[in-house]
């Protein structure tokens, strides 16, 4: 059993909550259905179970109960995704798929802070916020290069 010191839950816990939260501030700022206190808690909540998992693995390993958790909480956070993508509105158009993406990235993020994996979280933050800053734009200059459908919404 590997037991983390106070310093190391904090670390690990604080930045699974402020990735989550910094993915959530992009979501918010755009007047999307969630935001940093949500996708802060679903960054939160995957890192506590998983460090929780860890915890009890053999140092520098995952054990199988700990993939399983892993395998729950991706297959759990797609509910939470569903809730953001299927809603009425008008015309029925499907709406919230980028949101319902960020709160699963939120949630592997989760995962990853709780594996201490900083490197990777470091990686997917940062390209996650390239993707979210700079994709909008992008993908109106190749719909409008290439007569697609350009779409404001």
């Amino acid at each position: 059993m590997t037991e983390f010191d106070w310093s190391e839950i904090l670390l690990r816990l604080g930045v699974a909550t402020l990735a989550g939260g910094v993915i959530g501030l992009d979501r918010d700022l755009h007047g999307k259905p969630i935001g940093p206190k949500t996708l802060g808690i679903v960054g939160l909540s995957t890192a506590t179970v998983v460090l929780l998992a860890v915890q009890f693995a053999e140092p520098g390993k995952i054990s199988d109960a700990a993939s399983r958790i892993i395998q729950g909480i991706l297959t759990g956070i797609g509910f939470l995704g569903a809730g953001v993508i299927v809603r009425e509105s008008q015309r029925f158009r499907v709406r919230g798929l980028t949101s319902a993406a960020c709160a699963f990235l939120a949630a592997c993020l989760g995962i990853a802070c709780g594996v201490g994996q900083w490197k990777i979280v470091l990686i997917a933050l940062a390209l996650a916020l390239v993707l979210l800053t700079v994709g909008r734009p992008i993908e109106r200059w190749v719909h409008r290069l290439f007569g697609g459908n350009d779409d404001p919404i």
